[in-house]
């Protein structure tokens, strides 16, 4: 099938381009700010549609299927009876087709009760649409779980635990990707963290790529989240093997401080979200050669960015090719371990900084660890190929900006 994502590279899309933003120079922008895709878009707008396709920016369009949102968790389960199959069906009879229109949506954080009939949905409409991807996002891990007892009979996962739903998900739709949202600065580090696990760990074991909807918006008016806050999402969610990153909201959707305001003008977000997705694509002919295979939390004693029994704080992470992975000054890392696409002998880590996940106190951190002489070792930012020191002994260090992220390869 001709799908039109160019799923060999990484992707960045955004969430809501309002009807205020559609001109010439808003699309021009959008593509200038490093955006390759808008989810929520009208699949009659067809000017907005052709301007998007001039300039190489794709849509997932939601005006097509029926719609569904998981919400409070009240309808779980009685998605086959409010969206049955013909619907399905009658909207992809009426469809008209437009290069720009990459994706067709299909719902937002389904309830696990609803899993099996969208399985039947998912692979319906990848029928229906040769030329698109469907698009399904999941809950992240602080919504609410069944409980069943006298204040609670409502779920929104439909199962007792979140790692319940990612599995249930992974079993019953057929899906070659997994998509979530998660808000780390309306939630907390240490469930983000615990999500990225459940998630990259399932993904891997089914073979899946991993996408995730972060955050440039914030709750708080008076809250802008900075550029630094921006990379450390990004950075954080790559070690995680992350292949689509999603930024919620470009224009009005949920909350406060988006990338536009509500007259379509540029707020200090756009700059701010330029930068960091420039710096992506850079990083994302590299870093799309490889893919994850485990995730290590080095240097993490001590802080209060671990709450996971099963997430263990190392002095050091150990590979196998990588040895003694640390930050010399004991600064907590995220280390993701990877391999090769194509040949599994070529290994690579993804250093991610965590040590200032709020942007507090930003500084320089140096990152050493080992690797045998016949190894050739070079490292990746989002400024492009970086210095690797390395002493006569195999032992090599590489610096790692506030809140950013390294790919360092061995071959």
């Amino acid at each position: 099938m001709n799908k039109r994502m160019d799923r060999s590279k990484l992707n960045i899309g955004t969430y809501r381009l309002q009807k205020y933003a559609r001109t010439e120079a808003h699309i021009r922008d959008l593509r200038e700010g490093g955006i390759d895709f808008v989810i929520g878009m009208d699949s009659t707008d067809t000017a907005t549609l052709d301007l998007m396709a001039k300039y190489g920016v794709g849509c997932v369009v939601n005006d097509v299927l029926p719609g569904w949102w998981g919400g409070s968790g009240d309808k779980a389960g009685q998605l086959h009876k409010i969206n049955p199959m013909e619907s399905y069906e009658a909207g992809a009879a009426a469809f008209r087709d437009h290069p720009a229109i990459w994706g067709v949506d299909i719902g937002d954080e389904p309830s696990a009760l609803d899993f099996p009939y969208y399985g039947r949905v998912y692979s319906r409409v990848n029928t229906l649409f040769p030329n698109q991807f469907t698009y399904l996002n999941l809950y992240p891990n602080y919504a609410s779980v069944a409980q069943n007892n006298v204040t609670q009979t409502m779920s929104q996962l439909g199962t007792s635990t979140y790692a319940e739903h990612i599995a249930a998900y992974c079993e019953q739709v057929p899906a070659d990707y997994l998509c979530y949202d998660f808000y780390v600065y309306n939630c907390r580090v240490p469930k983000m963290y615990e999500n990225l696990q459940t998630v990259a760990d399932a993904c891997r074991n089914t073979g899946r790529s991993m996408w995730i909807v972060l955050q440039v918006n914030s709750y708080k008016p008076e809250v802008f989240v900075s550029e630094n806050q921006l990379r450390f999402q990004a950075y954080t969610a790559m070690a995680f093997g992350a292949e689509v990153i999603t930024w919620a909201c470009w224009t009005a959707g949920w909350w406060h401080n988006q990338v536009l305001d509500d007259k379509g003008e540029r707020t200090e977000q756009y700059e701010k979200l330029k930068t960091v997705n420039a710096e992506l694509h850079t990083l994302s002919e590299m870093y799309m050669k490889y893919r994850r295979t485990q995730t290590h939390f080095v240097g993490f004693a001590g802080t209060s960015w671990l709450e996971d029994p099963a997430q263990v704080s190392k002095d050091q992470a150990d590979t196998g090719v990588f040895r003694a992975v640390r930050a010399l000054d004991g600064a907590p890392v995220v280390v993701g371990e990877m391999v090769g696409r194509k040949d599994a002998d070529q290994k690579a880590l993804f250093l991610a900084a965590a040590d200032d996940p709020y942007d507090a106190h930003p500084q320089e951190r140096t990152v050493s660890f080992r690797v045998d002489p016949e190894r050739a070792v070079f490292a990746y930012s989002g400024q492009g190929q970086v210095p690797v020191a390395r002493d006569g002994d195999g032992i090599c260090t590489v610096k790692l900006a506030p809140c950013g992220g390294v790919l360092v390869t061995a071959n």
